[in-house]
């Protein structure tokens, strides 16, 4: 059997129904494969790095193993940005690319380069993947393939890269000889395996037992480990309030009632105060990294206990103090919680009630700004008006927090963040990557003016496809999150946000492509977004000085958020004793 049937092949049998790529000399055999074997399709996008954040959205809504394609050189590392993309944000991706016929390759020879194109590809993708090859021995494929794909998926899942010489692709191998991948096998990275005792689960529930104020972080690390169901049954049986990281914003639905709200930098006020004031936090699934807690992490929930879940070890303990630390699936973990914790919903009830107050008193409610529409009342508006699975996927900048902040999820809808690498240009082709996991979601992309030129050239893919995909442009004419940075700590020299920066007649542009086109002047414009059944544009002027608020400082408590409240209204909303340096103005 010829290796790259094969390996198409064994995509195919995993489940895979689409590849995401850029046709290119180097794997023109992988090409050919697709193209005759049933059941798998090729999605050709204009730029490789489009290709591999699409891969990474159509692992994320489908849970199946995303994957994307590239040519040898030039190709193999425009993939690397969204190679980066799955392995900071844990998404199980293969990444085949094609590589100069072996006889070409230097190898350990001190050349720069040998055959046209050659790059050594394996050695940049190392460092943000969970395992790159070079496949220089055509019996070794299956063993290779199976061993990556496993490994992609298991424990803390993440990306691996398979590097296919072109004379490898095209040569024979005997299945019936060839070495297979026993799955027992242990995997490398950090993840722990069976190493937590049930004792560490019964110690957490203790602890929540002699808790008043407890709450739950809810990272995104709940989604990847497919646990959604179990927490839910866990939260509802414990009756404890949650907040959600980043990451973590859809996998509870936001209308329950012990909800309170996205944490951190950027995070709702309301959230931040339900941390701060907390005598017990539950991490689950999240890196506590310091957009969760500020830069201040000794005055992060300065009267908390600490209880951190994750099945990654290197994570546990590296930032905060914590008071018991468990290595292992948060799934597993919420699975034997929930036998062992009891309703403790009376002696939560007062707590429960003073983070609603809170929370009432700091829900953004938006309104029309005097030089565009507020994109807190857009996005509201786009909740309204979306379908009851929809899949919102957010660009990266101020639309991000914006959305973050701003948008309320049902049960049965996503959102998608590029989270640790947080990559301008992300929204569009990882929501056709989403659409391409499930053709019966609705899928809506909201992006920023300098987000969507990075890779605007995917508005084609989307109607080559038939893709009738939303996007949703928040345009202030400006790169809003540098310029709010530089306001604050530049005095406004707004170099290359403002100065220097320009966006294009973003109509034009969509008409060029093939898309309809909706100016929205008035909040009624985006009632459209309701009866799409065809890619459309809605671009929402924002005025250029819209921040996102609220916003944490430098060295401040993430409870103490710009704009800085009145002193006594802050001290009001504080539990515990308040950090001496927020008690100053």
């Amino acid at each position: 059997m010829k290796v790259s049937d094969y390996i198409i092949e064994t995509l195919r049998s995993h489940g895979v129904t689409h590849i995401f790529g850029f046709a290119g000399g180097a794997i023109t055999h992988l090409l050919d494969s697709i193209c005759r074997t049933p059941g798998i399709e090729f999605i050709s996008t204009h730029h490789e790095q489009a290709a591999a954040f699409a891969a990474e959205g159509y692992a994320r809504v489908s849970g199946k193993i995303g994957v994307a394609m590239a040519t040898s050189g030039p190709g193999a590392i425009n993939l690397a940005t969204g190679v980066g993309s799955s392995y900071f944000d844990s998404v199980p991706c293969l990444y085949l690319t094609g590589q100069v016929n072996t006889y070409e390759y230097k190898f350990e020879r001190p050349l720069r380069q040998l055959g046209f194109q050659e790059t050594d590809v394996v050695s940049i993708a190392r460092p943000i993947t969970k395992d790159a090859v070079l496949l220089t021995d055509p019996n070794q494929t299956a063993y290779v393939l199976s061993r990556l794909l496993h490994l992609a998926q298991d424990g803390r899942p993440g990306p691996v890269l398979l590097d296919v010489p072109m004379d490898i692709q095209r040569a024979e191998i005997d299945l019936g000889t060839a070495p297979g991948f026993e799955r027992q096998e242990s995997s490398p990275n950090g993840d722990c395996g069976n190493l937590v005792k049930l004792g560490e689960v019964k110690g957490a529930m203790g602890l929540i037992s002699e808790s008043q104020r407890p709450i739950i972080i809810v990272g995104g690390g709940i989604r990847l480990a497919a646990a959604e169901s179990a927490l839910r049954k866990f939260v509802d049986k414990a009756g404890i309030p949650f907040v959600c990281t980043l990451m973590g914003l859809d996998a509870l639905p936001h209308d329950h009632h012990q909800a309170f709200g996205f944490i951190g930098a950027y995070g709702n006020r309301y959230g931040n105060y339900a941390l701060a004031n907390s005598d017990l936090i539950i991490v689950l699934g999240s890196r506590l990294t310091a957009r969760q807690t500020g830069t201040s992490v000794n005055n992060f929930a300065r009267g908390a206990k600490i209880v951190h879940i994750d099945i990654d070890p290197n994570e546990l303990g590296s930032r905060l103090k914590e008071t018991l630390s468990v290595c292992m699936d948060v799934r597993e973990f919420l699975e034997k919680a929930y036998q062992y914790i009891r309703w403790q919903g009376n002696a939560f009830a007062p707590w429960l009630q003073w983070l609603q107050s809170v929370k009432s008193r700091y829900l953004r409610r938006g309104g029309r700004t005097p030089n565009g529409l507020d994109p807190y009342s857009v996005l509201a508006k786009i909740c309204d008006m979306s379908s009851e699975d929809e899949v919102f996927v957010a660009d990266v900048g101020q639309n991000q927090m914006w959305t973050a902040q701003g948008i309320s999820v049902s049960a049965n809808q996503r959102v998608l963040f590029s989270g640790g690498m947080g990559s301008m240009g992300f929204a569009v082709p990882a929501a056709i990557g989403a659409f391409f996991a499930d053709h019966s979601r609705s899928v809506t992309a909201i992006v920023g003016d300098g987000g969507l030129q990075m890779n605007i050239q995917e508005l084609h893919t989307a109607i080559r496809n038939c893709i009738p995909l939303k996007v949703v442009l928040l345009n202030n004419n400006s790169l809003g999150m540098i310029r709010q940075f530089q306001q604050l700590y530049f005095e406004g020299r707004c170099y290359g946000s403002i100065e220097g920066y320009d966006s294009p007649n973003f109509q034009k542009l969509a008409e060029a492509y093939g898309w309809r086109y909706v100016h929205v002047g008035d909040l009624e414009d985006l009632n459209a977004v309701s009866q799409c059944d065809s890619a459309v544009l809605f671009e929402v002027p924002v005025s250029m000085d819209c921040d996102v608020v609220p916003k944490l400082e430098v060295n401040r408590p993430i409870e103490d958020q710009n704009p800085l409240l009145d002193r006594d209204e802050f001290r009001s909303n504080m539990l515990i004793e308040p950090d001496i340096s927020s008690l100053k103005q």
